[in-house]
């Protein structure tokens, strides 16, 4: 444990030299074309990543001197991060040209956030978890406010910023109290040393404040405030990578640091998470209904989402974190697919994100409307899609816990969202036509849309190996 062991980390050591070159790439390159060409070598550096972390071997490995964790959760997450945010930098390239904000530092910023996630997963102490944590944050600040022209993209960043400070302190608040009771900021250490005795209360005070830090960056209610004006405000496609990879590794992180440093005193900090859950679950749907821009009402639809998550793990078991690491994973694939869609709304050249903006869209573009609507339909919940398994999982996980009044709040949650979901499928199928959309649709934004139905669909068959993968990966927390 006291050795580098740098081939434990090589995914993220990929991630740092890859960024680091493509910055002085950028540097001494000039134009539109290097900066396209940029994003294209940071894609390729994040599909190598990803092919690394999937030939990593199964066994957990420590760097760092004991800070650094390799095992089948990070691997777990690294190959989903690492290739979704390899689409969402592809998906982003037209949108970024058209919109003259195509520089070098879009996809240098990118890697670096993805580099913090990546760090963020593999974390065995809240110092590191902390480095990781902000590298992420400090980036993705830097990104919601990119369109350095446009108001709403810099009042974007400015209200992350200033939200995500104040997560930040509370994170570190809560450390310093973990730290005063365990004497040590390792996740070892903390579960060994709530081994040996109960819990002071200025630990408890603690664990709820690094919870609230860690909620905040998963936009869980009632730390969500930030995610809508956010996700309406930044240029589409760092929305987009908003709503799926960021998320992610925040809910990773959480099942790690739950799990693995406090997994003793579960009995505590289980109603938290329940609160957390149920609170997000109800907010996310209710506020959705009244939407009119698809951006905020998927900004809405991710808070939802984070609650059914955090309901495999308010369980507090192994079977509880592999529900949680396959709700993630679906999760992830639904989201890319509906924004590459999203994306694709243009209108006389112009980005168009009014909910109205899609009605009679199956006259125009039957083959599209037909793709979002499937997204749509396992968004909601609606069986066999792979939606209903995600949350078939994580009810499943609640039910031997015995958590029964937290799944009447999903039921009644997972209702809400049927409507706000099925909504969209009626505007696009029955009301009267709006003006087309620009067309035809980028062949990387059919492939992403048509990819993600489809794999929307074949997941009912075998589940593409996802739930093999997941218990893999959660059985590091079995006791």
């Amino acid at each position: 444990m006291e050795t580098l062991n740098l081939l434990a980390a090589g995914p993220e050591l990929i991630l740092a030299a890859g960024a680091i070159i493509l910055l002085m790439f950028g540097v001494f390159t000039k134009g539109e074309g290097a900066a396209v060409t940029t994003l294209w070598l940071a894609v390729g550096v994040l599909v190598i990543a990803g092919v690394f972390a999937y030939a990593q071997p199964g066994d957990t490995e420590y760097a760092f001197g004991g800070v650094f964790v390799s095992d089948g959760v990070s691997r777990f997450a690294n190959v989903f991060m690492f290739f979704g945010s390899a689409v969402v930098l592809i998906l982003s390239r037209d949108y970024m040209i058209r919109a003259k904000s195509m520089l070098f530092e879009f996809p240098v910023l990118v890697l670096f956030a993805v580099l913090g996630m990546a760090m963020m997963v593999s974390s065995a102490d809240l110092i590191s978890l902390y480095v990781g944590l902000e590298l992420q944050s400090l980036s993705l600040y830097v990104l919601a406010a990119f369109r350095r022209d446009s108001t709403r993209s810099t009042e974007a960043g400015l209200k992350y910023f200033v939200l995500g400070a104040l997560s930040s302190g509370l994170l570190l608040y809560g450390s310093s109290f973990v730290y005063g009771y365990a004497g040590s900021t390792e996740f070892v250490a903390i579960a060994e040393r709530l081994k040996d005795g109960d819990a002071g209360v200025g630990f408890l005070i603690g664990l709820a404040l690094v919870i609230a830090g860690l909620a905040f960056k998963i936009s869980a209610a009632p730390f969500h405030m930030w995610t809508p004006d956010v996700y309406e405000g930044a240029p589409t496609p760092i929305t987009a990578f908003f709503a799926t990879v960021p998320k992610v590794a925040a809910a990773v992180l959480l099942v790690r640091v739950l799990y693995g440093a406090f997994g003793e005193v579960a009995d505590h900090w289980w109603q938290i998470i329940w609160f957390l859950s149920a609170a997000s679950m109800l907010v996310g749907g209710v506020a959705a209904i009244g939407q009119t821009d698809i951006k905020r009402l998927m900004a809405y639809s991710s808070i939802g989402h984070m609650g059914f998550a955090m309901l495999g793990l308010a369980a507090g078991t192994a079977k509880g974190a592999e529900s949680v690491l396959i709700y993630l994973a679906i999760y992830l694939v639904m989201n890319i697919g509906v924004f590459a869609f999203i994306l694709s709304m243009r209108r006389d050249g112009v980005q168009v994100t009014k909910i109205d903006d899609l009605a009679g869209l199956w006259k125009a573009d039957g083959l599209s409307t037909f793709c979002l609507g499937v997204l749509m339909f396992s968004l909601a919940g609606i069986p066999p899609l792979a939606g209903f398994w995600a949350k078939f999982y994580v009810f499943q996980a609640a039910v031997d816990a015995g958590l029964i009044w937290l799944l009447i709040v999903a039921v009644a949650g997972t209702v809400i969202a049927c409507f706000y979901y099925l909504r969209i499928v009626k505007i696009m199928v029955f009301d009267d036509p709006a003006d087309a959309f620009d067309g035809p649709m980028l062949i990387e934004n059919r492939l992403a849309l048509f990819g993600s139905a489809v794999l929307v669909f074949v997941f009912v068959v075998g589940g593409l190996g996802v739930p093999e993968m997941a218990a893999e990966a959660a059985s590091v927390f079995a006791k």
